[in-house]
């Protein structure tokens, strides 16, 4: 029996950070034995609302794949490619967007929150003021699912709608021109979101992130400067991480989980100083990233090795789509 597969996917519009890696890119990693995945860089996503920044795609592609690699993605046991470079989701986009009704795109929740993050929509009847791209994306992210005939596809809860409305196009395409494609599931990353360095969420445009690149020094300096207990002035003033929603405690617990019941007693008793409780967390990090930085460092040190991998991820990914395309063709009664 064939194996079920996974689509997963980034937007290049840097390099990765904590939030990316613990948000999706682990849980890839831990999946991909027991999958047929299919990695994907979604260069085309990213012009959604980078369009005007298309000059830096080529640098942060390569980023973007470097960083995968480097995380523990396997070239051997998954395809890791280009989104522009199979053709075959721009044709899948273009016959699912005749068949989608535009209000399934405007209810969208998880579009509305974008636009509105962006500074483009307050409300539902200012979506008509974006750009076609973006109110049309989860048209297109559907089609790089089902091109693949994705089984499940890994995201945090924030992404569930977009899932559920290629389910919704799956069971509308099979219902007008007969089965094809099975209708994708969820698979929820035990991480939906790492809060930023201030507490918000974590975004490159806020500059509270850390990138999984980083050395330890930047990742002291950055940890540094994290927000902690809001009522917790100085050390002598007794703190409540847990309860009062310390940013570095939630790292903690995550990156030094054994130390965690140790470090709320010292900040309850004012035994340990946010100095010092950010020195440790520091220390985890950089430990956690290491083996991240010593394979990203492997990978720069050989001249034309990430571009064979993103080349031979295409021509994989490429003969599962044109497969898909030739069924969905015939099925449609098209030329």
């Amino acid at each position: 029996m064939p194996r079920q597969s996974i689509l997963s996917g980034m937007r290049p519009t840097d390099r990765l950070h904590l939030g990316n890696y613990e948000g999706a890119l682990k849980n890839w990693v831990a999946v991909q034995d027991e999958f047929e995945m299919f990695s994907m860089i979604a260069d085309w996503h990213a012009l959604t609302t980078a369009y005007e920044k298309s000059g830096e795609m080529r640098k942060f592609v390569r980023e973007v794949a470097i960083d995968y690699v480097s995380a523990g993605l396997s070239p051997e046991k998954c395809a890791i490619f280009v989104q522009s470079d199979v053709k075959e989701h721009a044709e899948l986009n273009l016959l699912f967007s005749m068949i989608t009704p535009t209000p399934w795109l405007i209810r969208n929740p998880t579009l509305k929150e974008q636009a509105r993050d962006l500074g483009l929509a307050e409300d539902e009847s200012d979506l008509v003021k974006i750009n076609f791209g973006l109110l049309g994306y989860p048209v297109l992210q559907a089609a790089d699912i089902l091109i693949y005939k994705a089984n499940y596809v890994p995201v945090g809860e924030d992404q569930v709608p977009h899932v559920e409305l290629s389910r919704e196009i799956a069971r509308r395409f099979n219902h007008l021109y007969g089965e094809v494609f099975p209708e994708p599931k969820a698979k929820l990353t035990k991480i939906a979101r790492l809060p930023g360095l201030d507490g918000k969420k974590m975004s490159k445009s806020l500059g509270n992130i850390i990138y999984l690149s980083d050395e330890p020094e930047t990742v002291g300096q950055k940890i540094g400067t994290m927000f902690t207990d809001p009522k917790r002035m100085r050390k002598s003033d007794p703190g409540d991480p847990k309860q009062r929603g310390c940013p570095v405690f939630l790292y903690q617990e995550l990156y030094n989980k054994a130390e965690c019941a140790r470090i709320e007693a010292d900040c309850k008793s004012t035994a340990l100083g946010c100095v010092a409780c950010k020195k440790m967390l520091s220390a985890k990090i950089a430990e956690t990233l290491a083996p991240i930085r010593e394979k990203r460092a492997e990978i720069e040190s050989k001249p034309g090795y990430i571009e064979s991998v993103l080349e031979d991820g295409a021509a994989r990914a490429r003969k599962t789509a044109q497969k898909t395309m030739a069924e969905v063709k015939e099925h449609m009664g098209l030329w």
